[in-house]
């Protein structure tokens, strides 16, 4: 068969099909969020009101940060249970730093500490070749007992100047300054995985270790700096937590479901759980589907108990069509 011949021949139909699933995976959740969205407006009056669409943001806020820093993990090939333990330790530190030297230092402070948290997980992760479920699982322990050491079991509380403004203040457009810092850091993180060599490094790694290893990366210190990253976002949404209410404990916000909503909606925004693909806006997008969701069952007065089971059979739907099309693939 001639080169012409080939050119022209038509594309394989499976090959065709794999293309539609991956565009459909790619970009149905953007249909899904829009869906959503659709459905509410025409079953609530007051889902479209500026105050309720602020308030869907602002709770979305906490656990959007969370999950822009754990997709980092997520796409190297690691997975981090442990940001709600770091979550809370960056919301304690916070606090009691700027009890004593000021708001500014002490939310520099409990960035330092997630940062520094992030990368002992890395360090474990990378260093000793523990898998990275069974080492965040034990570290999410441990770092959670730190929580209950520095507060002695009890809510810490701070008068300090403008500690409160990340979490009540609402300045431009409507949006809380908690908002505003969730579409900041989703930028950010957005720019560092698709726009950088070192995100290429990541997709790398999270695709194939070895292959990235042969290939020159330095794998375990590109993966420890990934989880320095999602420890470093888990502090940040900590502190804004502790900043609604000026005070934090070991349990402040439910540090489980923090974690556990900030990588639903990684793995629902379409961000393959194995490794190697996912985005940030990915995973803004899933959050955003369920906080919709909790809002939607608020407003129709739907028994919260369903959300936890819709959530799981997201999770499920989501993580079986990554595993078929990779088989595919």
């Amino acid at each position: 068969m001639t080169t012409e011949a080939l050119a022209e021949a038509p594309e394989p139909a499976n090959r065709v099909g794999l293309r539609r699933a991956l565009v459909l995976r790619d970009y149905g959740i953007i249909g899904v969020l829009i869906l959503l969205i659709v459905l509410l407006a025409a079953t609530s009056r007051t889902f479209l009101t500026a105050a309720n669409l602020s308030a869907v943001l602002d709770q979305a806020a906490v656990p959007g940060i969370a999950a822009c820093g754990v997709t980092l993990a997520i796409v190297s090939g690691a997975f981090d249970l442990s940001l709600g333990s770091v979550y809370a330790v960056g919301g304690i530190v916070s606090v009691m730093v700027a009890r004593k030297a000021g708001t500014a230092l002490g939310d520099l402070g409990a960035v330092a500490s997630g940062a520094t948290l992030g990368a002992i997980n890395g360090a474990i992760i990378a260093g000793l070749g523990i898998n990275s479920f069974i080492a965040t699982l034990a570290t999410s322990f441990a770092f959670g007992g730190i929580a209950i050491a520095l507060t002695s079991g009890v809510f810490v509380t701070t008068g300090a100047a403008h500690f409160g403004i990340l979490g009540t203040l609402t300045p431009i457009g409507g949006l809380s300054v908690a908002t505003w810092v969730f579409f900041g850091v989703a930028l950010l993180t957005g720019v560092v995985l698709h726009s950088t060599g070192y995100g290429r490094t990541l997709f790398a790694i999270g695709g194939n270790r070895e292959a990235a290893r042969l290939s020159g990366i330095r794998v375990r210190l590109n993966q420890v700096i990934a989880l320095g990253l999602s420890g470093t976002c888990a502090a940040i949404a900590g502190v804004i937590d502790a900043s609604r209410t000026a005070a934090a404990s070991s349990s402040s916000g439910s540090t489980a479901t923090l974690a556990l909503t900030a990588i639903a909606g990684t793995i629902i925004g379409g961000t393959s759980i194995l490794g190697g693909d996912g985005a940030i806006w990915r995973a803004v997008v899933g959050v955003l589907i369920l906080g919709l969701m909790a809002d939607a069952f608020n407003l129709l007065g739907i028994n919260g108990n369903v959300q936890e089971i819709v959530e799981g059979m997201l999770i499920l739907a989501a993580v079986g069509a990554d595993i078929a099309l990779r088989r595919r693939a």
